[in-house]
């Protein structure tokens, strides 16, 4: 019988050279403190002979095909995605991740749908305005009960929503809101860099959060009104919300009612209170605002079907070589999960595919971890290559793994996760790369010196007022502390004028995001699609490597977490 390679292996080492130094040779501004290594050309080789077109393109094909059914969570296509990736990571000779031996860490989920009324009334002054469901209004149910009523409640008006002490900002002055319905505006401010972080939308700017802040004020319900800026989506994206998943819950929270409504149809609940739409906000860019009763009044009465399914995260892990490295490890990250079968397009197709949103990303972690296990020599840290479910959810799969991590957090050097919806590099190799969470990391200078190794330049998330380092699994492990690496799209897309690969990302998001187009077709560009995954895996190396532990930089909003962690992680 072969020995584990964990009983014979001897730590490798490579020569490290300090940041400042590389940067001079590779032409690069210094970001960190850390130490980068040069990343050898057997890697690089190995690399390229396992990230291949044919090594991405055929787990694409199978994970978005017809017979999947777009993957949704407790679905016969979730269970047959699960097993395919766990086989295919016990074919590259990886261990089971997870307790007692297990390639599987189970969830279970409560489905909500919500019955909500085809029509919305909202009183005052002895007016009334209707907003009919999805065109005017999209809700879902805040509580995990077979009923749920509200009964007139008071609209107030809250501004973002957003209590911030940093930035010296609360929308709400110690305003007593508990049974009130607020009405809040999307994003975070944006319009001076001085007060939040400008064009860059922060979690206070993300709609969880909204909801959050809200049941913090003991609310019975929240609206927030969407705008395709606000929001960086249109409207279609959150029509239909009354389905969704959610973790068990204990408590049940204050917040009854989620809701989105379009910004015509607050305008027009709004003047039947006599209230002005555009003057509500302007007056909420200030820190002086404060909430403002509107003196409407609403009612509203559904009923929710829950159901508890099962899914589960996949995971395995190639142990590492250092003999005191090898207890941190390094996760290699993508969901496995999309939307199932929903509503028909034009075309009548109602499989919700999924090929770049995420089938891309487990195919480019797939390869990654191939390339690893093909190396000749282990890496010093531990991997974890995981594929979590439920992101759709609210990268759910990725919470329940970070509140039950298989060790301690502290010891979690980074995430690198891979999210096909935020690197469409499906229009061909570009001159660029996108970090997405640029700026918050020493991660930076080694994702930094893998790009421009590629002949590549780094850049800041290129649509920052979308907030994306929050809206994927990266976000849950930066919540416990843990620096996280998201790749996004390039847009100087070689060959193309220069705004084109803008206008494909933009055109993308528009037709096929979270709809039954997003599959695999000849249109397809692998040239993209390969380098980025070489990109990530060669990153997921470095760290994996390095002397020292990634961290955070001083006063980044995850910082304090990190620190936690580390205090915790034991021997």
């Amino acid at each position: 019988m072969e020995k584990n390679q964990t009983e014979t292996a001897m730590p490798v080492r490579y020569n490290y050279l300090p940041l400042t130094l590389l940067a001079g040779m590779l032409g690069f501004s210094s970001r960190a403190h850390a130490e980068v290594a040069a990343v050898p050309e057997a890697i690089r080789h190995t690399a390229d002979t396992y990230i291949t077109r044919a090594t991405l393109e055929a787990p694409i094909r199978f994970l978005s095909s017809d017979l999947l059914e777009g993957r949704g969570p407790g679905t016969r296509g979730d269970e047959v995605a699960r097993l395919y990736l766990q086989t295919q990571l016990e074919g590259m000779g990886y261990q089971p991740a997870f307790a007692n031996g297990t390639w599987q860490q189970p969830i279970d989920l409560v489905h909500i749908k919500a019955a909500m009324p085809p029509t919305w009334s909202f009183l005052a002054k002895g007016a009334r305005v209707d907003l009919k469901l999805r065109d005017d209004y999209s809700a879902a149910s805040g509580v995990q009960t077979d009923r749920v009523t509200v009964d007139n409640a008071e609209l107030v008006f809250v501004g973002y929503g957003i209590q911030a002490p940093e930035y010296r900002w609360d929308d709400f002055k110690g305003t007593n809101l508990t049974g009130k319905i607020l009405v809040m505006m999307n994003n975070n401010p944006d319009w001076d860099p001085n007060l939040f972080a400008g064009k860059r939308r922060l979690y206070y700017g993300r709609w969880t959060y909204k909801f959050e802040s809200a049941a913090r004020q003991g609310a019975v319900g929240a609206i927030i009104i969407h705008t395709t800026a606000s929001a960086g989506y249109p409207w279609q994206v959150v029509q239909d919300t009354s389905e969704y998943f959610e973790l068990p819950t204990g408590n049940q929270s204050p917040l009854r009612l989620k809701a989105w409504m379009t910004e015509e149809a607050v305008r027009r609940v709004m003047t039947v209170g006599g209230y002005d739409l555009d003057k509500l906000v302007a007056a909420a860019r200030s820190r002086d605002f404060k909430p403002v009763p509107l003196s409407i009044r609403t009612s509203i009465d559904f009923t929710n079907t829950l159901a508890t399914i099962k899914t589960a995260n996949v995971g395995g892990i190639l142990p590492g070589v250092d003999p005191q490295l090898t207890k941190q490890i390094v996760v290699l990250s993508a969901h496995h999960d999309h939307l199932g079968i929903g509503k028909p397009d034009a075309s009548g197709d109602r499989i919700y595919h999924g090929a770049v949103d995420n089938a891309l990303g487990c195919a480019q972690v797939l390869a990654a971890a191939r390339t690893f296990a093909a190396l000749p020599e282990r890496t010093r840290r531990t991997l974890l290559v995981l594929f979590v479910a439920a992101e759709e959810q609210q990268y759910l799969g990725s919470k329940y793994y970070t509140e039950h991590p298989s060790v301690p957090a502290g010891r979690i050097a980074a995430d690198v996760n891979l999210e096909g919806a935020f690197d469409r590099a499906i229009f061909g190799r570009t001159q660029d790369a996108t970090l997405i969470g640029m700026n918050k990391s020493s991660l930076d200078a080694i994702a930094e010196s893998v790009a421009r190794s590629q002949g590549r330049t780094l850049r800041p998330d290129q649509f920052p007022d979308r907030g994306y380092f929050y809206r994927s699994d990266q976000f849950s492990f930066a919540r416990i502390g843990v620096p996280a690496l998201n790749f996004g799209e390039g847009t100087e897309v070689i060959g193309r004028p220069a705004d084109w690969g803008r206008q494909q990302v933009e055109a993308w998001e528009r037709q096929k995001y979270h709809q039954p187009g997003d599959k695999l077709d000849d249109s397809w560009n692998f040239d993209g699609v390969i380098e980025d995954a070489q990109l990530a895996m060669l990153s997921t190396w470095l760290i994996a490597q390095a002397d020292a532990m990634p961290t955070w930089k001083p006063g980044d909003e995850f910082e304090a977490a990190r620190k936690r962690a580390l205090s915790q992680a034991g021997p």
